[in-house]
């Protein structure tokens, strides 16, 4: 795996415009750095840590992103790679992932306030999607378009990215380092995914799954916690 340095920094995490569980834009202090994978992770590095591939899209290649993995699938993948390589792998918060997605910017998406089929593997039905030649219709490669200011690819569409936390409300006094609900049975995911319209894939856009959930439209990227 690929992975690039996440610095530690503070950003305003949410926003006024979307979801009612997207506010209170609050600022958010990150307070430590972290790696984060370069791409989401895919379905031949699924398969050598597991032995199988679970993709409803396996047709697509190695190189494309492993999805139909459960919240709790994950784990255990996790926990198979740290005890590999004798290092500590998890999914990043909801938090990290944002941080990391925005790479500093205050717009909807990395690409300014609007989003296409050519920017990102996203449905989008006032595109015309079925018309539309960009539309793919599935996963795609990761790293296909462009990436983020600190080159992460695919934080907008492809496969929607499972987070650590358990969803609930933002907390007005949670500013560093916030690790979500204390406790629920269903986790966010963030991002969007090739199935759904773009105006899901902003940054600041909360979806939930439970944990046994499986899809071809959810994946996950992995965070490397430094030691």
């Amino acid at each position: 795996m690929q992975f690039v340095g996440i610095p530690a920094g503070e950003f305003m995490m949410g926003s006024s415009k979307g979801e009612k569980d997207e506010i209170p834009v609050r600022k958010i202090v990150i307070s430590k750095p972290f790696y984060l994978g370069k791409f989401e992770v895919t379905q031949v590095e699924w398969f050598k840590i597991m032995g199988y591939n679970p993709s409803f899209f396996s047709d697509c290649g190695n190189d494309c992103p492993v999805e139909e993995v459960s919240w709790d699938n994950v784990q255990i993948f996790l926990k198979k790679l740290s005890e590999f390589e004798n290092r500590n792998y998890r999914l990043p918060t909801e938090a990290e992932w944002e941080y990391a997605a925005r790479a500093g910017s205050d717009k909807t998406y990395q690409f300014g306030d609007k989003i296409t089929q050519k920017d990102a593997n996203i449905s989008d039905t006032v595109l015309g999607t079925r018309n539309n030649p960009d539309y793919k219709g599935q996963t795609t490669k990761v790293g296909f378009y462009q990436p983020n200011t600190w080159g992460l690819y695919d934080m907008h569409g492809n496969v929607w990215e499972w987070c650590r936390d358990n969803y609930g409300k933002y907390s007005e006094n949670e500013t560093i380092d916030p690790t979500g609900a204390d406790s629920g049975t269903r986790r966010v995911v963030r991002g969007g995914s090739w199935y759904h319209d773009g105006i899901y894939a902003r940054f600041s856009n909360r979806t939930i799954s439970s944990l046994t959930i499986r899809k071809g439209i959810i994946g996950f990227r992995v965070l490397l916690q430094p030691e």
